[in-house]
């Protein structure tokens, strides 16, 4: 599945060049010349994840990153750095404050495109076209489909993109705020007992094939996928 990238880069043929292997890769991409721009950018919507150049004019991408990190709200976005700087304790000065990786100038833009997927599949799998299957049941983003073994499950576009990132983050609790930032974005405003009507059409879809029982409601802290159907915990 295609995510949303923004890219941090001052260098304009650089930025021009990444750009148009991102968007060829079908990812949505946001640019931004320096940390100032990008900061206004993260304010409005979280990406999917960040490439950011280590140095930029005014605050330099160390610093930007190490500001993200210490936020709770963009903590968890996966951050590559770009750079010219290929000393050994550069690389670790970059992978101390937090970035997922490292990638040294000049680089290919497959192995740049290599190192995303390998990001994204660790830190954001639901952004990827992996399929993903637990208990007999099989979803597939690139071709939008939920199936038990032959028998197809119809899912609303909303019910999709839930159970997506509810199979790709198995056995973890997740509150409805956590939901709703992860799966309609921290941009969308609506209220948290959304999540609630969403959960239950997202039951009802997989009542057929008793995959509702999978969707495992933990009282007072959220909602959890398990990759086991059981009687006792479903709800």
């Amino acid at each position: 599945m295609p995510a949303n990238i923004l890219l941090v880069e001052d260098e304009p043929a650089i930025q021009e060049l990444i750009a148009a292997n991102l968007m060829r890769a079908g990812h949505t991409v946001l640019r931004a010349a320096d940390a100032e721009i990008a900061q206004r950018i993260v304010r409005d919507a979280l990406p999917d994840l960040i490439l950011l150049d280590w140095m930029l004019p005014g605050q330099s991408g160390i610093e930007f990153a190490r500001r993200l990190r210490g936020e709770e709200r963009t903590r968890g976005v996966p951050i590559i750095m770009l750079t010219a700087r290929s000393e050994e304790h550069d690389k670790v000065l970059g992978l101390e404050i937090g970035a997922d990786d490292y990638v040294t100038k000049p680089f290919s833009p497959r192995e740049l495109m290599a190192r995303i997927k390998a990001v994204l599949r660790r830190r954001a799998p639901q952004t990827t076209e992996d399929a993903v299957e637990a208990a007999g049941l099989r979803l597939d983003p690139s071709t939008h489909r939920v199936s038990c073994g032959e028998q197809k499950l119809n899912l609303g576009p909303t019910e999709f993109r839930l159970l997506h990132f509810l199979m790709t983050h198995a056995e973890r609790v997740h509150s409805r705020a956590q939901l709703l930032d992860q799966v309609w974005g921290d941009h969308v405003f609506v209220e948290e007992r959304t999540v609630d009507v969403h959960i239950r059409r997202l039951r009802s879809a997989l009542e057929s094939t008793q995959h509702d029982r999978l969707i495992q409601t933990v009282r007072g802290a959220g909602y959890r996928f398990s990759t086991e159907i059981t009687v006792a915990e479903a709800e």
